[in-house]
C-alpha cells in the first residue's frame, strides 16, 4: 500500500506542480534567449512587447490574489520609467495564519504561466478549433498505466500536431498574437519566491489526501489519481501551446540575429 501511495503522489505532483515549474523554466529560458539575440536592442523590444504582455502578466497575479483572498495594496500594470527596470508589479498581503491564503501564494506566484497559457489556448480555440481539439485529444489520452514511454509519446504527438497546421493563415495569426503574450510569461525572482512559500502546504494536502484514500481503498486512490492526471493533461495542452510559441519566437530571433542584425 505504501508503494501505491508514493507512486500516485509522484504522478500527481509530476503532472501538476512539476509541469508548472518545468514548463515555466523552459518558457523562461526561451524568452531569455529571444531577448539576448537582440543585443543592445533587447530592452526596446521588451518595451514594445511589454505594452500588451506585461499588463496581462500582472492581471494574472491580480486574478489569483482575488481568488485566494489576498489584499491588493498596489498595482502597476505597465511602466517604462522604473529605476530597476521592472515593467509592472502587484503588491499584496495575506493572513499567514490562514491556510487557504497561504496556499494561494504558490498559484499567485505562477499565475502568469497558468493564465497566459489559458489565453493562448483561447486564441487557438477561436482561430484553429480543429488544432485545439486535436491537441486536447492527444494530451487527454495520457494514462498513468502507460508508463513514461507512452507519456512522452503523447507529448511528441502534440508538438507534431501543433506544427502541422503551419500552412494555414490562421496558424500564423495565432503565432504572431501569441508570441507577444508568451514573451511575458517568464516568472520573476519575486514570483518564484512567492510561489515557494505556498509549495510545502500544497504537498502536505496531497500527501494527506492520498494516505486517507489509500487507507480506505487502493482502487479509489488510483481512480482519483487517474482523474487528476486527466484534468492536469488538459492544462498541459495549454502549456504545450505556450512552449511551442516560445520556441518559434526563439527561432525567429536567431534568424533576425543572423540575417538582419548580423551579430
Amino acid at each position: 500500500m505504501v508503494g501505491d501511495i508514493i507512486f500516485c503522489f509522484l504522478m500527481q505532483m509530476a503532472f501538476s506542480l512539476g509541469a508548472i515549474l518545468i514548463f515555466g523554466l523552459l518558457i523562461g529560458y526561451c524568452n531569455k534567449g529571444f531577448y539576448k539575440n537582440f543585443g543592445s536592442d533587447a530592452r526596446k523590444i521588451c518595451y514594445v512587447t511589454g505594452a500588451l504582455g506585461t499588463p496581462v502578466h500582472e492581471l494574472c497575479h491580480v486574478a489569483f490574489c482575488l481568488l485566494f483572498g489576498h489584499k491588493i495594496i498596489k498595482i502597476k500594470l505597465y511602466s517604462v520609467n522604473s529605476l530597476d527596470g521592472t515593467l509592472g508589479y502587484v503588491w499584496h498581503t495575506y493572513n499567514p495564519r490562514n491556510f487557504y491564503q497561504k496556499t494561494g501564494n504558490f498559484f499567485i506566484g505562477v499565475a502568469p504561466i497558468i493564465g497566459i497559457s489559458a489565453l493562448l489556448a483561447l486564441f487557438s480555440y477561436i482561430l484553429l478549433p480543429d488544432m485545439f481539439s486535436a491537441v486536447a485529444a492527444n494530451m487527454t489520452a495520457v494514462s498513468i498505466d502507460g508508463g513514461a514511454g507512452q507519456i512522452f509519446l503523447q507529448f511528441g504527438k502534440t508538438f507534431v500536431c501543433i506544427f502541422s497546421y503551419w500552412n494555414r493563415w490562421e496558424w500564423w495569426i495565432f503565432i504572431l498574437i501569441s508570441i507577444i503574450f508568451s514573451l511575458h510569461m517568464t516568472l520573476s525572482t519575486a514570483d518564484l519566491k512567492g510561489a515557494m512559500s505556498g509549495l510545502l502546504l500544497i504537498l502536505f494536502v496531497f500527501v494527506l489526501v492520498d494516505i486517507i484514500l489509500g487507507a480506505v481503498n487502493i482502487a479509489l486512490l488510483y481512480i482519483f489519481t487517474q482523474g487528476f492526471v486527466y484534468a492536469c493533461c488538459f492544462m498541459l495542452c495549454f502549456f504545450m501551446l505556450a512552449l511551442a510559441v516560445s520556441l518559434i519566437a526563439l527561432a525567429i530571433s536567431f534568424i533576425i540575429k543572423k540575417l538582419i542584425l548580423k551579430k
